[in-house]
């Protein structure tokens, strides 16, 4: 197993160069102090710097500079990268597993839904039954109050609250009345006739 060689210590003095190169893709306000580097596998060095951009805490402005024999250094790549810590988008998932969660989701809702709508008419039926004897009390209720106030109720022919009905009884009793009077006298006179006769 090979280790790593030790870092050219022209690479890591190439803060300059870095900040240069930093400066062409972004405003010098969103670069802040030196933290470190990293060394990679090729032998190229990333020296990193602070980020100041809203909205990416814990990333890091990387520039990747390495160097051919004698040569200066150059740069390689200018990336904002994140560091420990940083807040990341959450990993992409395939559309295909994405739509299976979507749509056992969806199943998942509808029985829910058709539990509670059973539920809901169960509930909805108890409801009609108590509805139904509380109407049953109700018009047994008023069919006693009608017989109760059967005598209260007037006609289309009332007027001013006067029942019809009773003044026709009234009037039928006077009849019968006069009447009356008139067969009493007419036995009188048939009485009165036969004690003339006998005279």
């Amino acid at each position: 197993m090979t280790s790593k060689p030790d870092a050219d210590a022209r690479l890591l003095d190439a803060h300059d160069l870095a900040l240069q190169a930093l400066r062409e893709i972004t405003p010098a306000a969103t670069v802040g102090p030196a933290a470190g580097y990293l060394q990679e596998d090729d032998g190229s060095v990333s020296l990193r710097f602070e980020n100041r951009l809203p909205g990416y805490p814990g990333w890091y402005w990387t520039v990747t500079v390495a160097r051919v024999e004698d040569e200066d250094p150059t740069v390689l790549e200018v990336e904002l990268l994140p560091g420990d810590g940083a807040l990341l988008a959450p990993e992409w998932v395939p559309w295909v597993e994405r739509l299976a969660e979507y749509r056992s989701h969806q199943a998942e809702l509808a029985e829910q839904a058709a539990a509670a709508a059973g539920a809901e008419g169960a509930s909805d039926d108890i409801d009609a039954d108590s509805e139904l004897d509380e109407d049953d009390l109700d018009e047994d209720d008023e069919l006693d109050e009608d017989d109760d106030h059967e005598a209260d109720i007037l006609h289309a022919g009332d007027l001013d609250g006067v029942d019809i009905d009773e003044l026709d009884e009234a009037t039928d009793d006077e009849v019968s009345d006069e009447e009356e009077e008139d067969d009493v006298d007419a036995d009188e006179d048939v009485d009165a006739d036969e004690v003339d006769e006998e005279e």
